[in-house]
């Protein structure tokens, strides 16, 4: 269709979505389907923040809000920020989306002129170059291995700088890998980027609960002041609290930035939806308990997925440090032929024949960045896991 944008051709269409969208259209026929692609929580949102929504709803506080937030809910994003990060932010700092992903995109929106580089680290979440490309920017990837537990070295932060580098985007723990920095390493990044006043940090913090061990969450405007004045914070109630479908993302930054992204979306979205928002406020006001609990479930789960994946004949599963991934390699599996015939040249065709021949959704690992690779999502049963995992190893052992 001619009438179409050009913009368009810049980007494609999300992979874990697509792979989602496939193992549900299998299950509606009637097969068999296990999907281990889709990054939510299997948990439902918490009482007490469903208890503030319906409080609100009955409240009648159903109306327009401010384009980018209540004051209330910024006044406990403030508070959230102080007490686990060390951030001071006043409202005025503080920028409230439709998730997490629009917060993101505002800001590209808001500050990439044609041309602008982004510095993305790989394996990196499959719509950070997308959203690059969409605001007119250039996507620069910056790969990590599986040798350097897929983190970015101070090195290849360098290399990966120029006279056009406007941001980095940062993602610990990261989807889809699971790594997380720890305070010595986010330094040594930190120390790079200082000697580069030009660029900007994009912090995404969304999975900053998710840890497991004794892994210590922290933040690059935290563990390096001098940058406070170039680092947007993301982060939002999607993953720890369970609330995917609420929509509520958040950011904390200099006030130039936050007001340029307000602009951004006066004229796009306008407000979060005003039940989200009050529910979010219990969310960072309310209880926090339940939090270590779940944390306690999803490494029993990383813990029985990383140990059945290192079963399975051509696998490599390191152990993450947070989120609810996995991110294997399957390097022992290229070159071989599944049962049903299918060449794993790439982990694409993985991925599609172990769909297709035995039922199980994951996302192949180019999509990410990085290959040969795939990306289970864990936040599932442990009976469903332990089947999943069982008809991996099956699979695996079957190549030829």
């Amino acid at each position: 269709m001619t009438f179409l944008s050009a913009t368009l051709d810049r980007v494609k269409p999300s992979p874990t979505i697509a792979m989602s969208t496939k193992a549900g259209e299998m299950k509606a026929a009637g097969q068999d389907v296990i999907s281990l692609s889709a990054g939510e929580p299997d948990f439902d949102t918490p009482d007490h923040i469903k208890a503030a929504a319906i409080a609100a709803i009955n409240a009648g506080k159903t109306k327009y809000t401010a384009p980018d937030g209540i004051p209330e809910l910024k006044q406990a994003i403030c508070a959230k920020f102080k007490r686990d990060n060390a951030l001071d932010y006043t409202p005025a700092q503080i920028s409230v989306g439709t998730g997490g992903k629009q917060i993101l995109y505002n800001a590209l929106m808001a500050t990439l002129n044609a041309g602008d580089e982004v510095v993305i680290p790989a394996p990196y979440w499959v719509s950070y170059p997308d959203m690059v490309l969409l605001a007119g920017g250039v996507p620069v990837v910056a790969e990590a291995s599986i040798d350097t537990g897929f983190k970015l070295t101070p090195d290849q932060l360098e290399a990966a700088i120029t006279d056009k580098t406007k941001w980095l985007i940062f993602n610990s723990p990261s989807n889809p890998t699971g790594a997380g920095y720890t305070w010595d390493e986010m330094k040594a990044l930190t120390d790079v980027l200082l000697r580069h006043p030009h660029v900007w940090v994009m912090s995404d913090d969304m999975y900053e609960h998710l840890v497991f061990d004794d892994f210590k969450f922290c933040s690059p405007a935290q563990v390096e002041p001098k940058l406070y004045d170039r680092t947007l914070t993301v982060n939002g109630v999607s993953k720890a609290y369970a609330m995917t479908g609420w929509r509520i993302g958040y950011a904390g930054g200099p006030t130039q930035l936050i007001g340029a992204m307000r602009k951004v979306q006066s004229q796009s979205t306008s407000n979060p939806s005003s039940i989200s928002q009050w529910a979010a406020v219990e969310a960072l006001n309310g209880p926090q308990d339940f939090l270590a609990g779940n944390n306690a479930l999803f490494q029993r789960r990383r813990d029985l997925v990383v140990s059945m994946l290192n079963d399975a004949a051509g696998i490599n599963c390191p152990t993450p440090d947070g989120a609810f991934y996995v991110y294997p390699s399957i390097a022992g599996c290229i070159g071989k032929t599944s049962e049903a015939g299918t060449v794993i040249n790439t982990d694409e065709a993985f991925a599609t024949a172990l769909l297709e021949e035995t039922g199980i959704a994951v996302v192949f690992g180019a999509a990410f960045g990085l290959s040969p690779n795939f990306r289970i999502s864990y936040a599932t049963s442990d009976a469903e896991l332990t089947d999943a995992c069982t008809r991996i190893q099956s699979f695996c052992a079957s190549l030829k």
